[in-house]
């Protein structure tokens, strides 16, 4: 299925743009204006630029139905600092209640139920209960277009951070296992993240992974190794040799039963392998592919 953006209308686009570009960490942004009205509104369009100087971006759109701008953008505008309060599963419900289109004299905070808490460096308040509060100076607004559905980039410094002690690790930093965020996906759709859901991806930084390319064929091309587990076998830094130190029970016997048959046998041994690259067991499943590997 092909979509040609120039052929559709813009709640057409934002609604195909949402499910797929998704998920979408939440910007929960207090503000003020000149006259210290504080608003508190969230945003999906949202996300982190640059460490230094520590940047994030998030987007106050123009309304697509009446090409008409929003209080946040407005207040910006009239006093350049905002507080983003990070988004977790516990005030997911409230979060979406300050989304409604209130006006501009109502306090979301009272209408969402949520407790104003004083900020350290800047005028607008945190929200009590989020976990992660980012106090942040606005550097630059920047339009992206005049017409309805049109992105509002405000570009803010992250001047300092508070942080629950709650989600700590032993560490002393944020344990991501502590921290139930949300994120936006399309329609009424958001996602949560557990440890039920959470799952590590080991990142080649200090030396070159040597790609699925250099694989051996059999492997490459097998018919039960996903394309997961080829970029995990292609992420050590370089290819493996035999360890005859390696036992395994199992691999036994799959070249004891299926040896007369080699077709056979790389299918087992590529399951076993599939299973333990499953089990994040990637020194062992390479032990177990090559040998059974006649490339």
């Amino acid at each position: 299925m092909l979509i040609d953006f120039s052929t559709i209308t813009t709640a057409e686009k934002q609604q195909w743009l949402n499910h797929a570009v998704a998920p979408r960490p939440i910007c929960f942004a207090s503000t003020m204006d000149k006259e210290g009205n504080v608003n508190l509104s969230p945003f999906s369009f949202f996300n982190l630029f640059s460490s230094q100087p520590p940047i994030v971006i998030f987007s106050p759109a123009r309304r697509v139905r009446d090409n008409t701008t929003k209080h946040t953008l407005q207040n910006v505008l009239e006093v350049p600092e905002c507080v983003i309060n990070i988004v977790d599963y516990d005030m997911v419900q409230q979060t979406s209640l300050a989304s409604c289109e209130f006006p501009k004299d109502v306090d979301e905070f009272v209408k969402a139920g949520f407790t104003k808490e004083p900020s350290s460096m800047i005028r607008p308040p945190m929200v009590k209960e989020a976990r992660i509060k980012l106090e942040c100076k606005v550097n630059e607004v920047k339009s992206l277009g005049e017409e309805g559905g049109a992105g509002q980039l405000v570009i803010a410094e992250v001047l300092c951070m508070h942080v629950d002690n709650d989600i700590l690790g032993d560490d002393g930093k944020i344990d991501q296992r502590k921290l139930h965020l949300v994120a936006r996906l399309g329609g009424d759709w958001y996602c949560k993240v557990d440890e039920t859901n959470l799952f590590k991806v080991p990142k080649p930084n200090t030396q070159l992974g040597i790609g699925v390319d250099a694989l051996p064929k059999g492997i490459r091309n097998s018919t039960i190794l996903t394309g997961n587990h080829l970029g995990m076998l292609g992420n050590v830094h370089e290819l493996p040799e035999i360890n005859p130190a390696f036992e395994d029970e199992r691999l036994k016997n799959i070249i004891q039963y299926f040896s007369i048959n080699p077709a056979d046998m790389e299918n087992e041994l590529h399951k076993y392998a599939a299973e333990l690259l499953d089990s994040e067991k990637i020194t062992e499943a390479w032990q177990v592919l090559l040998a059974g590997d006649n490339d």
